[in-house]
C-alpha cells in the first residue's frame, strides 16, 4: 500500500468519542442513586460495567484498525498509550472530585 493513502486519514480520532462517552454512565448513576446505603446498588453495577465496556472498546477499536491496515502499528501503540494516560486521568479526577467531603468539584 501507498504511504501516503495511510498517512492522510484519521481513524484512530474516533476513540475521542469513547473519552467523551467514559464517564456519562457512573456521572447518571451517582446523580440517581443515594450513597448512603453501603450495599451494593444494580444501577451502580450497571454503570461500572457500562464504562468498562466503553473503555475496553477504546482499547480494542485501534487495535482493529491495525489489523484491518486502516492505520499503521506505530499509530496504534501512540493511540493506545494515550487512552492509558487519559483514562488514567479520567479515574483520578474521580478518585480526587469524587468523594463527598469538603473538597468536591461540585461546588465549583
Amino acid at each position: 500500500p501507498e504511504v501516503g493513502s495511510k498517512c492522510a486519514q484519521y481513524w484512530p480520532l474516533f476513540v475521542l468519542f469513547f473519552y467523551i462517552l467514559s464517564p456519562i454512565p457512573y456521572c447518571i448513576a451517582r446523580r440517581l442513586v443515594d450513597d448512603t446505603d453501603a450495599t451494593s446498588n444494580a444501577c451502580k453495577e450497571l454503570a461500572i460495567f457500562l464504562t468498562t465496556g466503553i473503555v475496553v472498546s477504546a482499547f480494542g477499536l485501534p487495535i482493529v484498525f491495525a489489523r484491518a491496515e486502516l492505520i499503521y502499528w506505530g499509530a496504534c501503540a501512540l493511540v493506545l498509550t494515550g487512552n492509558t494516560v487519559i483514562f488514567a486521568t479520567i479515574l483520578g479526577f474521580f478518585l480526587v472530585f469524587g468523594s463527598n467531603d469538603d473538597f468536591s468539584w461540585q461546588q465549583w
